[in-house]
């Protein structure tokens, strides 16, 4: 059974996590680099057009801060070449690294993402965020994990919300969401930091940990703060109408 290994590259990244990234699939017996700068279209639309590209019985999507260990390779291989295909796709565990530290806590372990998957058994991604695959059959669970460099810096963080947030903001606005007010945005915030650290027990990473929990209510609320933004300008464009058709 063949496998590629499908990365999506393009917008801001760091060029030495995506060479240990192809480093680490070079065991596949073909990669597929899906060029998404210039494309049209979502993260599940440029994860489709990777499966489209590929020639593997199975796929693996790998992200550029993404690594697969020698333990995951060895796992993937025997699953596929030794196991009966009951399972038309499997998710893995991911070790979250974050200012260099590997989290265990703030809903960072186990993570787990569906990336390998059965290319005839693909139905396609879908989602304009999060994006997931829809799959026909049954999924599993991988015991060994892939390794996620997920921030080095507080600045990377910022970055990538000011751009998440502008979709987020988007979704939630063309969903109808209530209009936002003080109550919406404390309720919401109160809500991020009681799941962050009374829930998921992000303190028990330390001030790593803490900082990371603290940072996610800083982010949903910016999210909200720009539907806010939006929901005044649509408020202000009605007016408008409204008022020229006197």
């Amino acid at each position: 059974m063949k496998i590629t290994a499908i990365i999506l590259v393009g917008g801001i990244y760091d060029k030495n996590l995506l060479t240990k990234c192809l480093n680490s699939v070079s065991w596949c017996d073909e990669i597929v680099k899906v060029e998404t700068d210039g494309l049209k279209g979502s993260f599940a639309d440029w994860r489709n057009e990777g499966a489209r590209k590929s020639n593997g019985d199975w796929l693996l999507y790998v992200d550029t801060d993404e690594e697969i260990t020698d333990n995951l390779q060895k796992e993937i291989e025997f699953t596929i070449n030794n196991l009966q295909f009951t399972n038309s796709a499997y998710a893995i565990p991911r070790r979250n690294f974050i200012f260099g530290k590997e989290m265990k806590h703030c809903g960072l372990w186990p993570d787990f993402v569906l990336r390998l998957i059965k290319k005839d058994k693909l139905k396609g991604w879908t989602g304009d965020l999060h994006e997931q695959p829809k799959v026909d059959g049954k999924t599993c669970h991988l015991k060994e994990s892939l390794i996620h460099n997920k921030h080095k810096t507080l600045a990377e963080m910022v970055e990538k919300t000011n751009d998440w947030s502008e979709i987020e903001a988007r979704l939630m606005f063309d969903a109808k969401h209530p209009p936002m007010n003080i109550f919406r945005f404390f309720s919401a915030g109160l809500r991020e930091f009681w799941r962050r650290m009374v829930i998921q027990i992000a303190f028990l990473d330390g001030s790593d940990g803490i900082i990371y929990a603290l940072y996610q209510v800083f982010s949903r609320l910016i999210s909200y703060s720009k539907l806010w933004e939006l929901q005044m300008k649509s408020n202000t464009s009605n007016k408008g109408i409204t008022g020229n058709r006197g």
